[in-house]
């Protein structure tokens, strides 16, 4: 019996004109995500993507990937059966029948794209129906609240059954919604911003600030390790490293100390829109919540953003941190964000840093620095780091 993998695609289905476009990027993002785990033939067809293994590939490992990728609503695996309804209802018990020995109620929908099939959907379903409770005397029906459904699809290509389908990662694919660089730190918030933002599409441009000797290689390490795990819904990516300890030692000794994380993040701004522009971004990601620290007041935020041009985008401006943890928990980021290892957002940290920055005074106390020599050389010694990348030559 032939088994292969449906998936429903979510509000793909809603962008008219610019359909295909959506439809092909998450055909790559799906090919990209399963190419090592076997061959497949994927197509489309009638706002449904078919994932058919050539050989004897695990679907089991294909599914675990397919739930992760977004731009998909739900998905399903299922068996191919001719399409005449003695093949049909041969396949529906067999195929089901662990599902079906396991629950007292069900109903069966079914679903006639291929208009030439000689049953309409309400037969469909009466015959498949009437068929498993004959072989499985335990079953009743209920249509308002099963404990299964039993799904038949007749398609151009076969039909299908299925059981109850698997809820997706929904969003669309990443790649359609543009480039953005993210400041990623190994703390809670950032990781879960990257990932909200690359479920509406964005290709993620990782940017990273370490400060050595005060930041270890394990505090490098825990930000592979966070996106590593981004990466399983947003796809490969490329991180910058990038050396900030010197700029840090020169807030430290030439400005008040109470404004210098102000400064501070004004400099990672600064240097990750230069990134950003010198590789094809169109705006900055940050995992900044209104009010959470001392940084991230609406003055402190508007402090901030007035040293860059570009657009910044921060999903998790509203939450509370009950909410980012419990998105942290679903992506898996919870327990690695947690790890003791100290980033440079930590090191130098004031006594009594200022909630309500004055613009002008911030300016002012930056005139004591070569901003554009300390970018500069920042930018000349960035180091890269592949993630999620299969093959060194990749």
């Amino acid at each position: 019996m032939k088994e292969i993998i449906l998936i429903k695609l979510g509000e793909l289905v809603l962008k008219g004109l610019n359909r295909k476009n959506f439809e092909a990027s998450l055909v790559r993002n799906i090919r990209h995500r399963i190419n090592k785990l076997g061959n497949f033939d994927i197509r489309v067809a009638q706002s449904t993507i078919t994932i058919s293994p050539k050989g004897e590939e695990d679907l089991d490992e294909v599914a675990e990937k397919i739930g992760k990728i977004f731009g998909i609503a739900a998905y399903s695996r299922a068996c191919v059966a001719e399409k005449k309804m003695d093949s049909i209802l041969a396949a529906c018990p067999e195929y089901l029948a662990d599902d079906l020995n396991g629950v007292k109620t069900f109903k069966v929908e079914s679903k006639r794209s291929d208009k030439s099939f000689p049953l309409k959907s309400p037969e469909i379903s009466a015959e498949v129906g009437a068929y498993i409770m004959e072989k499985f005397s335990h079953l009743t029906v209920d249509v308002h609240n099963p404990e299964l459904v039993v799904t038949v699809e007749v398609r151009d290509f076969g039909a299908y059954i299925h059981g109850s389908s698997i809820q997706g990662a929904g969003g669309i694919p990443v790649g359609t919604g543009g480039r953005a660089a993210l400041l990623i730190s190994g703390g809670i918030d950032s990781p879960v911003a990257a990932w909200c933002m690359a479920k509406r599409g964005v290709e993620l441009f990782p940017v990273h600030f370490a400060s050595p000797p005060y930041t270890s290689e394990r505090a490098e390490q825990k930000v592979v390790d966070l996106l590593t795990k981004v990466a399983d819904y947003s796809g490969r990516m490329v991180l910058r490293i990038v050396p900030f300890t010197k700029i840090q030692e020169e807030i430290l000794a030439k400005c008040p100390e109470e404004l210098f994380t102000i400064i501070m993040r004004r400099f990672m701004m600064r240097i990750a829109e230069r990134l950003a522009v010198d590789n094809g971004c169109e705006a900055l990601i940050t995992g900044e919540s209104l009010g959470q620290v001392a940084s991230q007041t609406m003055r402190a935020i508007a402090c901030t953003e007035a040293a860059v041009d570009m657009p910044v985008f921060r999903p998790l401006i509203g939450m509370d941190k009950t909410e980012i943890i419990a998105i942290s928990r679903k992506i898996d980021t919870f327990e690695i964000s947690i790890q003791p290892f100290e980033d440079c957002c930590t090191v130098f940290t004031p006594k009594h840093p200022r909630t309500k920055p004055n613009l002008h005074f911030v300016e002012q106390a930056e005139e004591k620095l070569d901003i554009e020599a300390l970018v500069e050389d920042c930018i000349a010694n960035v180091r890269l780091t592949k993630i999620g990348y299969y093959h060194s030559a990749e």
